[in-house]
Formats: C-alpha cells, sequence, structure tokens
C-alpha cells in the first residue's frame, strides 16, 4: 500500500512586488522542479511526457494588495486533509482585498509544525478555492504562499497559485481549503487543473 506523503511546496521566495517578470520566472521555476524526478509530485509515467505545466496567462490585474487584519487569539485547529492526516494549524489573519471589483477575504493560515523551524518560521498558507476551480483549475482548490512582517498590508499575487500535490498524485495528503476560503470570483491566473 502506498505510503501517504506530504510535502510543503515552496516553490520560491515571495517577491514583494508583482511585475510579469517574476510571475514568469516563477512559472520557469515550477516547471524546472516538476521536471526533476526528485523534486517533482508527478506520478513515474506522467513525468516521461513531462513539458510543462499549465498556466492562466500572466495577467497583473490578479496581483492586488490586502490589507492585513491580524487575528492573535486565535487556537489551534486541526485542518482536514485528502488523507487521514490533521496538521495544525493557527488563523495568523484576515485579507480584505478587491479582485475584478468584488471585495473579498480570505484567511491566512499559520502551520504551528512549521513555525518551530527557524527556516519556515514566517512562512504563511493561504488556501483557497474561486468559481474556476472543479472547472479549469483543480477542485481540490490551490495554494499560494506568503511571507509574515510587520506590515499592515500584503501582495496577493494570484499568477503565483499552484496546485496541491493531490492535484497529480492521490499518494498525497493535502490541506482542503477551508469553507471560508472560497471567494466568488474567477480567479483566471496561477496554474490550472492538471490534464493526464
Amino acid at each position: 500500500m502506498k505510503k501517504l506523503l506530504f510535502i510543503v511546496l515552496f516553490p520560491m521566495v515571495v517577491s514583494a512586488q508583482c511585475s510579469e517578470e517574476t510571475a514568469k520566472a516563477y512559472q520557469l521555476q515550477l516547471n524546472k522542479e516538476y521536471a526533476d524526478e526528485k523534486e517533482s509530485p508527478l506520478k513515474k509515467s506522467d513525468l516521461e511526457h513531462f513539458k510543462s505545466l499549465d498556466f492562466y496567462p500572466v495577467d497583473m490585474n490578479f496581483c492586488v494588495e490586502a490589507k492585513l487584519v491580524k487575528t492573535p487569539n486565535e487556537k489551534p485547529f486541526a485542518m482536514k486533509t485528502t488523507g487521514s492526516r490533521t496538521p495544525l494549524y493557527v488563523k495568523y489573519g484576515e485579507l480584505h482585498f478587491v479582485l475584478k471589483g468584488k471585495e473579498c477575504k480570505l484567511n491566512v493560515y499559520q502551520s504551528i509544525d512549521l513555525s518551530k523551524q527557524e527556516k519556515f518560521k514566517n512562512y504563511l498558507f493561504l488556501p483557497f478555492t474561486d468559481l474556476t476551480s472543479g472547472v479549469e483549475s483543480y477542485g481540490g482548490g490551490r495554494y499560494i504562499d506568503l511571507e509574515a512582517s510587520d506590515s499592515k498590508t500584503m501582495i496577493l499575487d494570484f499568477n503565483k497559485a499552484y496546485n496541491p500535490y493531490c492535484a497529480y498524485n492521490e499518494g498525497y495528503s493535502c490541506p482542503i481549503p477551508p469553507k471560508e476560503n472560497d471567494i466568488l470570483v474567477e480567479v483566471r491566473a496561477g496554474v490550472k487543473k492538471f490534464h493526464d
């Protein structure tokens, strides 16, 4: 029986600035990682034919500044995953922003385990679903990696939204975006669903 694995993907350090160049560099880096059999979540049969992930065209309208409202007294909770694993997360704050003319709110989380490691002490996790989920993008939602700072705002670049490893291989156990992190906007940016 295949063991359920979990690897957190940190494709690139989050950039404070949005640009077509950084988004395209991100795509190149992601493709490089997925093409590398040591790093790739792809099944061997998919890896043999892999050339590139399917991305939406880079669109700077999907790069927005969000107001961060920190929620310091939250209690840790077990986030549901696609497997039996239930990692502990704590809600770090709420991100308020306008996307395609609609007011949106997404909760951003911090992993209890990762926050104990020096390398990932500032790592924040933003899982979300949107109106493309299950249609053009992966039905189980997508993720964006963020970094904690003292700033009252955060840059959200949906061009850097990526799929959980479960989108490519059922052997992984991936966090499922909480229901409150569903936004009623078509986020036509980032990685699309994987086609065999």
